[in-house]
């Protein structure tokens, strides 16, 4: 597989990822094409932009257009938070809706689950600093791309964009980035939007998450923009089953939900019905 990692000059935490990366690995300078450069390790390779990568559709169908044959992408970033906690996250893009912060209205970007679970996992195990919120993010921003994509993030203000700490240990989730075969695959529906139950699911069982939709993008959405927007997630994320965060709903509102997922032939399985992980 020929893994893309982006990187944007104009984004802080993506240069100290890109410079960790380059002091842990030997890289080949492939040159430029229209202010974009490019280096290569085996089937990996970095594309430096100058511009900021949220607002930049179709990186990869560039790197293609250089001579790079795209499998997947991952996107090293910045997060920003009013809380100004320092967390490391990991999360999948596209828009349920508007497209305010880039890429397409109402168009979600094919994601990475396997992948985009292990770097959630890594980045658990590898965190030395237990001030760190370790979490996904659910689905939102751009840019567009065609291939499966998800971002890693350094957050959550300008004080801690610039640790170094936090780009090794990116750096290193990337580089050791294995994930196992086999663990099913879910879309999840509900919670935050630092998506908390996921998170933890993840972490504890055998199970991979794609596109996540929150309670705040469709609380107030009648059944069937609900029903586009859970189509979509679980037709981008390639999959039929559907997990529900029911503690983060009124009663009301869990059963409509798992009522509908249900009426559109989705599985709802729980936590109980994944292997737990392996406690290492």
């Amino acid at each position: 597989m020929s893994r893309l990692l982006v990187c944007s000059e104009a984004d802080p935490p993506s240069v100290n990822i890109r410079a960790a990366l380059l002091r842990m690995h030997e890289w080949e300078d492939m040159g430029s094409l229209d202010g974009i450069s490019y280096l290569r390790r085996g089937d990996v390779y970095i594309m430096s932009i100058q511009d900021m990568h949220t607002r930049h559709d179709d990186l990869d169908k560039q790197a293609e257009s250089f001579g790079i044959a795209v499998d997947e992408v991952i996107v090293m970033s910045r997060h920003s938070a009013k809380s100004g906690r320092p967390a490391l996250t990991a999360h999948p893009i596209g828009n349920f809706k508007g497209n305010e912060f880039g890429g397409r209205e109402r168009t979600l970007v094919r994601p990475s689950p396997a992948l985009m679970t292990d770097a959630l996992r890594r980045i658990a195990r590898y965190n030395a600093d237990p001030g760190n919120q370790v979490c996904f993010e659910v689905t939102h921003h751009g840019p567009w791309l065609d291939k499966p994509t998800f971002y890693i993030e350094i957050g959550s203000d300008e004080s801690h964009w610039g640790n170094p700490v936090s780009a090794e240990t990116l750096a290193r989730v990337i580089s050791d980035l294995d994930p196992a075969e086999g663990y099913p695959t879910v879309v999840g529906v509900g919670g935050g939007h630092y998506a908390p139950r996921f998170s933890d699911v993840a972490l504890t069982h055998k199970v991979n998450f794609g596109h996540m939709l929150p309670l705040y993008q469709y609380e107030d959405a009648d059944d069937e923009e609900f029903l586009r927007m859970l189509g979509d997630a679980c037709r981008v994320t390639g999959t039929d089953q559907v997990y529900i965060h029911k503690k983060s709903m009124k009663k009301p509102m869990e059963r409509r939900i798992a009522e509908l997922v249900e009426s559109a032939g989705y599985d709802a399985p729980s936590s109980s019905d994944f292997e737990q992980l392996s406690v290492s």
